[in-house]
Order: C-alpha cells, then structure tokens, then sequence
C-alpha cells in the first residue's frame, strides 16, 4: 500500500515536470514570435520619427535669365524615390526677381484646390481659371476663394545658379503645412 502512494506521487511529480516543461517550451516559443514580430513592429512605428527629411536644392537656372518684376515660368524635375523606383516629376514654379539678386519663387499650384494659375501682365496678376482665385506679384490673395497667399518657396543663389527647394503643401486650408 505504501508502495502505491509512493508510485502516485511519483507519477504526479513526473506529470508536473512534464507539464513545466511544456509549459517552458511554449512560453518560449511565444517569446520568441514577439520578439520576431515586435521588432519590425516598433521599427514601423518608431522609424518616421527618426527619419530625416532630404533638401534637395534644385538648379532653376542663371539669376541674370530673370527679369526685375517680371514674373517668369519654369519647371522643375524633382526626383521621387519609393524604395527601388525612382521616378521623375515635372513640377511648375513661378520666379519673381524682385529687387537685386532677391527671388521670390511659387509653388505653381493654387492653394484652393490645386489648379496651374498664370501670369496675366495686362492685369499685373496672377489668376487661377478654375474658381476665380487672383493673386497679386508678391502671391497675396486679391480675389477669390483662395484661403492663403501662394506658396513661396525657399531659394538660394549658389555657384552662379538660383536654386529652390521645391515642396508640395496642404490645399485649402489658411495655414501653410507640408504635404
């Protein structure tokens, strides 16, 4: 009889060894599959955050080309990259000379929805045919649903060539905010 409870007792240790180490080898395993898709996981979302953001200054052409007041069409081919593709994108500018060697250069999209506005010299303006949006020389609304003036650029004069860096922003919206 004692020998039965000794056999019972040893059976329960062994079945709870047995269950620990189970027990071990799944926790384990759960350990391991977190651990292969957390890290990914966090990089996703703590990536962004660590990215910095590329200025790219892109030649328009030589300052002397633009005449004082008189502002001036040009285009731009910003390079896109979206992993292994790269792709090419034509992207209107408005140049303004102002006064010297001081540039002020538009983003060519009007900031209600998007359209191409034009210089319109025998009005002195800039007009949007859209939805009526007219924009004075230094790009402040005159007319029209526009909610902000255009948006202006950042330039530089550099090795003899007027450079800007060229940004899409927010639509319709009063503030001025990357897109």
């Amino acid at each position: 009889m004692a020998s039965d409870s000794v056999d019972v007792a040893a059976a329960h240790k062994d079945e709870a060894s047995r269950r620990t180490f189970l027990a071990q080898i799944i926790g384990g395993c759960v350990a391991f599959l977190a651990t292969f898709l957390g890290i990914p996981a966090i990089g996703v979302i703590v990536g962004p955050a660590l990215k910095r953001e590329e200025t790219t200054w892109l030649s328009i052409g030589d300052p002397d080309t633009f005449k004082e007041g008189v502002p001036t069409a040009a285009n731009l081919t910003v390079v896109r990259r979206d992993g292994w593709i790269e792709t090419n994108e034509i992207k209107p500018v408005w140049v303004v000379r102002e006064l010297g060697s001081q540039f002020s250069v538009f983003n060519g999209r009007c900031t209600h929805l998007g359209c191409a506005y034009r210089w319109r010299s025998e009005l002195n303006q800039f007009a949007c045919p859209c939805h009526g949006g007219v924009y004075s020389p230094s790009g402040n609304v005159l007319a029209g649903p526009p909610p902000r003036p255009l948006d202006r650029l950042e330039t530089r004069v550099e090795g003899g060539k007027l450079q800007v860096q060229y940004r899409d922003f927010v639509l319709g919206t009063p503030e001025q905010a990357p897109a």
